[in-house]
């Protein structure tokens, strides 16, 4: 009995990462060449299939940047891949089964390599890394594969990731010792940090920038080690110096974007995101497969992308006032006409009115529910027809009675319907 539960859990557990299953080996797929399309692209930048590589990936734009370093010793940008599939929130991976996608900088090496993937091809990303591991996080088999399915991997169709396999793989060959995989919540811009500067991972996000930066401005592999719980990036003072002007540059620009009045917010996924080539053919998905991406996991939480929620200066989510509440309260004391006349006169926002529609509007008045006449005023500041009139005070026409003693008058509520009222389409 022991045994068939150790069996069954350690099942489990191989299931709940994106590791292979050993189904693919004998295939050669992870022979195939690279693209003649993408072979001659390198040609025009200066590159070729053996010069080292660099991977770059963004979860909240879902792209994964494939570096070259070319001939004058720099790297340059070779490709941009969509992301089919990545899972989870914004913010770094911490434990086994949280579906979330490493943030941080890892070292694919040869080993890493698994040409007998069950999804097509695929590589591990490394982590938990050193700066993982000084955080006690866990879990593993976090991988780049094909497919669309992710339960904490970067999920690039089986198309996408035969490519960047065989770029992978003669860089390898030709004697790069492991190459740099970057991993970014978004792209590090002043606009992103400041829309997310009140986020809880906003002090690991910057230290992220400090290694972007550092890569835009050495355009040069990161040199990075792990000290007093942050990354630290290793480089010489003239590299540094032109660093620190470039965030002293990005974050003039952060306090000018929330001066102008940029809100901080939240992005809320069901269950991360995919790259915009692809939400629409995966929001047609009626089941668990499509045509032409194999098994997709969880479409429901990509059909309509994350919900974003606006934070008060606090960090906090921000409540809305709903429009009721504001209808009532603009309700102000209006005083009542006389009551031995027992008729109130009717002033009614429009250019004409006859005496029918007046008449036809008293005789309704008469056969109204008191709780309808009430809450009257207050549903017409919600009417959306241009031809119904807007009311400023509510009338109740009766036929002349006899005189009564006279008694003191009794403030009644009325509504204050604006000018214009304003309604808002979803796009």
């Amino acid at each position: 009995m022991m045994k068939r539960f150790a069996l069954a859990a350690s099942l489990v557990l191989a299931l709940a990462a994106c590791q292979d299953d050993q189904l693919s080996r004998g295939s050669t797929r992870h022979l195939v060449p690279i693209p003649p399309a993408t072979m001659a692209l390198m040609s025009t930048k200066g590159m070729s299939k053996d010069d080292p590589i660099l991977i770059r990936a963004y979860k909240k734009e879902s792209e994964l940047e494939v570096w070259k370093r070319g001939s004058n010793g720099k790297y340059a940008l070779l490709k941009t891949y969509p992301i089919c599939r990545w899972s989870g929130q914004l913010g770094p991976k911490t434990r086994e089964g949280d579906r979330q996608v490493p943030e941080g900088f890892y070292t694919v090496t040869p080993a890493q390599m698994n040409p007998n993937s069950a999804y097509y091809l695929s590589f591990d990303t490394g982590y938990p890394n050193a700066f993982d591991r000084s955080f006690g996080r866990n879990g593993g088999d976090i991988m780049v594969h094909g497919a669309c399915s992710s339960r904490g991997c970067f999920a690039m169709t089986d198309q996408n990731i035969a490519e960047i396999y065989a770029i992978a793989r003669e860089a390898l060959s030709a004697g790069q010792r492991g190459f740099q995989f970057q991993s970014y919540p978004f792209r590090m811009t002043a606009e992103n940090l400041a829309k997310h500067r009140l986020d809880p991972n906003i002090g690991f996000w910057k230290n992220l920038k400090e290694g972007s930066d550092t890569f835009e401005v050495t355009k040069d592999e990161l040199r990075v080690a792990v000290g007093r719980g942050r990354y630290e990036f290793n480089v010489d003072p003239d590299a540094a110096s032109l660093v620190a002007q470039k965030q002293r540059q990005d974050e003039q620009e952060v306090a000018d974007l929330v001066a102008k009045g940029e809100k901080p917010i939240k992005l809320v996924y069901n269950d991360g995101d995919t790259h915009e080539s692809f939400r629409e053919a995966l929001a047609n998905v009626t089941g668990v497969s499509d045509s032409k991406l194999g098994f997709v996991s969880r479409t429901e939480g990509i059909s309509s992308g994350p919900r974003q929620i606006a934070l008060d200066d606090s960090g906090r989510e921000k409540i809305e006032t709903p429009s009721t509440a504001l209808a009532f309260a603009s309700m102000r004391e209006v005083p009542a006409s006389q009551p031995e006349t027992r008729q109130a006169e009717t002033r009614v926002a429009v250019t004409q009115q006859t005496a029918p529609v007046a008449a036809a509007a008293a005789s309704a008045s008469q056969e109204t529910p008191i709780y309808k006449k009430m809450f009257s005023s207050v549903t017409d500041l919600f009417s959306t027809s241009a031809s119904q009139p807007v009311a400023e005070t509510v009338q109740i026409a009766l036929a002349p009675a006899k005189a009564a003693p006279a008694a003191k008058a009794v403030p009644q509520k009325r509504a204050q319907a604006p000018a214009k009222v304003n309604v808002a389409v979803a796009n």
